[in-house]
């Protein structure tokens, strides 16, 4: 084997390491086990192509249907030359010994021109061809793995018998290919190891059709690298979560996705049918019921990492199927929880960026501790000058006085939603979601929701018809929502009744509106589903669960605040889209 070299280059375009690579079998190259350098490409595309991926004008697409069919016929021709040959395009495996960020970091203690000698340099390394350049009797390929990007330097002198040939000829972008040599990428020898048949976007252009990033998200990771780094810092942010809570004594457990009765929330939820048992599941909608089940049971610090499953609406926060944590602490009320929703966050941030100073979109966001805390009667009144705790029980007063706030004559669409709000408590949680949600920039605990909104939070000690309820907004986001939990089973019993009637009510006028040919009200899409009381988890209570503070925090939504995405879609690999036409 030649002597190795390892050397940075003088082109300030280039990247700054090369691979020189030696000899391997070149009758199968992509089953080398051979200790020389190795490298698995993706190839720029050959001659044959050029003229089909020429820069397209800002009004075109950069690769058009015919365009695309043209090079896959190409690309399946070469696939029969490489085969042909001998070889297959399509390898079993290619043995490495770094990523191409670990050559960068080995070797970036030489300078330009310097050169590394010595066998304990040979390296093998794979990835993906992104980029070449030809200049007669060499090329330039760009390779890129999971971890960077290094150059590889191909000489037809230094390749075996018409390998050079095959290089210009076979290879494309898009192909992942196997090298062998010395570092400084003076390639001696290749294999392909798979042979792209689709073109990549173009590389002016890139992946820019937002629906198609999303719809095919292996090719928005491969045109727009950023997009994997974000996927990367979700990874880290939900092992950080992992760590947080192991390191607080909770135990994480599993819960069913399958469920008898779709509890926990007030969502419309997904249905299936089991042939065997001859009955409707149901997804779940929350983890809920089933972690406070395993308190009764005697676990004291429960948590599960799950996906939350509700047929609603789409949005920029919004995706059928969602991630959360949710925990259960026994012993301890929401206070406790607010302190373990700082702990976490403040702990992601830190893992993400190394400081709690953050932007998001546009915004300066600072999560340095305490943050502030605040109920929802005092920023209500804040926002709007009304004071709902003097209103007491009387609706229609408090329907007079939020359409006013709401700018919004009675009896309009527009004050559909405070219309329809069976209690004080219902209308205040609307204004509060109107006026005051969005302005939550910063870090804030909104405290003591109505009663009315939270049927499964323990009543407030000291002030009767709230609860001890808290959610946490940043950036006007509902991040995470906690209680004191309501441990009495016939108090628990009698709110949950009390809101299956309330939704049959809203459903059966719903009902009455269509049959009467009316045009559907805004806010009445979701009532067709039944909701059902689950009776089992009442009988659990009855057991006995002990005091318990619980908290539900979206994961997606984080991921979003710590990458600075502002869709959901961003921070989900593969989100539910519509049906393509």
């Amino acid at each position: 084997m030649e002597a190795l070299k390892a050397w940075r280059a003088a082109s300030s375009h280039s990247l700054r390491h090369f691979i020189h690579y030696a000899a391997t079998s070149p009758s199968k190259p992509y089953t080398t086990t051979t200790t020389t350098t190795t490298t698995t490409v993706r190839c720029c595309s050959s001659a044959a192509e050029t003229v089909n991926r020429r820069r397209p004008s800002s009004s075109s697409s950069s690769t058009n249907t015919s365009d695309r069919e043209a090079i896959r016929a190409i690309r399946l021709k070469k696939v029969e030359e490489i085969r042909s040959k001998g070889q297959e395009p399509y390898a079993y495996r290619w043995d490495r010994t770094h990523s191409a960020n670990q050559l960068q970091d080995i070797y970036k203690h030489l300078g330009n021109g310097e050169e590394s000698n010595g066998e304990e340099d040979s390296v093998s390394i794979a990835g993906r061809i992104v980029a070449r350049r030809a200049f007669g009797k060499l090329a330039f390929l760009t390779l890129r793995d999971d971890s960077g990007k290094i150059q590889l330097y191909c000489e037809k002198e230094r390749l075996q018998e018409n390998q050079f040939e095959q290089l210009k000829m076979l290879v494309d972008v898009g192909d992942i290919l196997g090298a062998s040599g010395e570092l400084s990428v003076c390639v001696n020898s290749f294999g392909i190891l798979t042979k792209s048949l689709l073109p990549l976007p173009d590389k002016f252009h890139g992946l820019t059709d937002i629906d198609k990033r999303y719809r095919q998200r292996y090719v928005d990771m491969i045109a727009n690298p950023e997009v994997a780094d974000v996927f990367r810092a979700r990874a880290k942010i939900v092992s950080e979560i992992r760590k947080t809570m192991e390191s607080m004594g909770f135990l994480e457990v599993e819960t069913p996705v399958l469920q008898g009765a779709a509890g926990g929330a007030e969502a419309r939820p997904f249905v299936t049918y089991h042939n065997s048992l001859g009955r409707d599941l149901y997804l779940r909608i929350a983890t809920e019921l089933h972690l406070k089940r395993m308190l009764v049971g005697g676990f004291e610090k429960v948590y599960e990492i799950g996906r939350i499953f509700r047929n609603e609406g789409i949005s920029t926060r919004h995706n059928p199927e969602f991630t959360t944590i949710e925990m259960y602490e026994a012993y301890s009320d929401y206070q406790s929880m607010m302190n373990m929703a700082e702990e976490i966050i403040v702990r992601c941030a830190l893992a993400v960026h190394g400081s709690l100073n953050i932007d998001y979109q546009g915004s300066k966001i600072c999560l340095e501790r305490p943050w502030r805390r605040e109920t929802m009667h005092n920023l209500v009144k804040e926002a709007t000058g009304i004071d709902f705790s003097e209103l007491g029980d009387d609706v229609e007063a408090a329907k007079d006085v939020a359409t006013r706030a709401l700018g919004v004559n009675r009896g309009g669409k527009d004050a559909f939603s405070i219309e329809t709000c069976p209690s004080v408590g219902h209308i205040l949680n609307e204004v509060f979601e109107t006026v005051v949600e969005p302005t939550l920039v910063q870090p804030t605990f909104v405290l003591d929701y109505p009663i009315e909104v939270s049927p499964l939070a323990k009543p407030h000690r000291r002030h009767p018809g709230l609860t001890e309820r808290f959610e946490l907004f940043i950036y006007g986001r509902e991040l995470a929502n906690a209680f004191s939990e309501l441990t009495d089973p016939i108090d628990q019993r009698e709110r949950l009744e009390k809101q299956v009637k309330q939704h049959n009510e809203k459903r059966a006028t719903n009902d009455l509106q269509i049959k009467a040919g009316e045009e559907k009200s805004k806010g009445t899409d979701d009532l067709s589903y039944d909701v059902s009381l689950d009776e089992d988890f009442l009988t659990a209570l009855e057991y006995g669960m002990p005091p318990a503070s619980g908290m539900g925090l979206g994961i997606d939504r984080l991921v979003m605040l710590l990458t600075n995405s502002a869709s959901i879609r961003d921070v989900i690999a593969f989100p539910v889209l519509k049906v393509q036409q």
